[in-house]
């Protein structure tokens, strides 16, 4: 069974920077596309930014410029460089990944149980 390990969430201060981290583990086949969403206290979980396994990007409109993901597909791994951090960033963030299959739609996702980023003096 394919699980995602989350880290790098934590306490930071508006402007600063924080990198979280997340791999899939024991997966027989690399997924082909990972990514962060983000759900803040009472808001619907929304896209942060995606990556396929051939380098496609996606970012949400309120992160792009800012945030920058990237990806080891040797590894499972997907990364998310967050910079000029505000308090709106505020947030649960959960890590994504996509893998083909037999079955519609095609594929089936995986969730991360979550990292927490604070944004906050």
């Amino acid at each position: 069974q394919v699980q995602l390990e989350e880290s790098g969430g934590g306490l930071v201060q508006p402007g600063g920077s924080l990198r979280l981290s997340c791999a899939a583990s024991a997966s027989i086949f690399g997924p082909r596309a990972m990514g962060w969403y983000r759900q803040a206290p009472g808001k619907q979980r929304e896209l942060v930014a995606r990556i396929t396994n051939r380098g496609r990007t996606q970012y949400g409109d309120s992160v792009l410029g800012r945030f920058t993901i990237s990806s080891d597909n040797a590894k499972n791994a997907v990364y998310l460089q967050m910079t000029g951090l505000n308090p709106d960033d505020t947030a649960v963030y959960y890590c994504h990944a996509e893998f083909d299959s037999d079955l519609e739609p095609g594929y089936y996702g995986v969730w991360g149980q979550g990292t927490l980023v604070t944004v906050s003096l």
